[in-house]
């Protein structure tokens, strides 16, 4: 039986601040305070996304 892995979006909150850090399964990252615009902009995939590169 083989199992399909799934996509994996990682978001850290930054301590001491309130912004979290997004990196999207193709290596996009992207910054923001606000946890909508964060899903938003991963599930939002490619749109507003560069990989390897910041999407900030």
């Amino acid at each position: 039986m083989s199992a399909r892995t799934g996509d994996v979006y990682r978001v850290d909150w930054l301590p001491g601040t309130d912004v979290l850090h997004g990196t999207c399964h193709c290596g996009a990252e992207h910054t923001a305070e606000d946890p909508v615009a964060m899903w938003e902009w991963m599930l939002g995939h490619p749109r507003g996304h560069h990989p390897g590169g910041s999407g900030s």
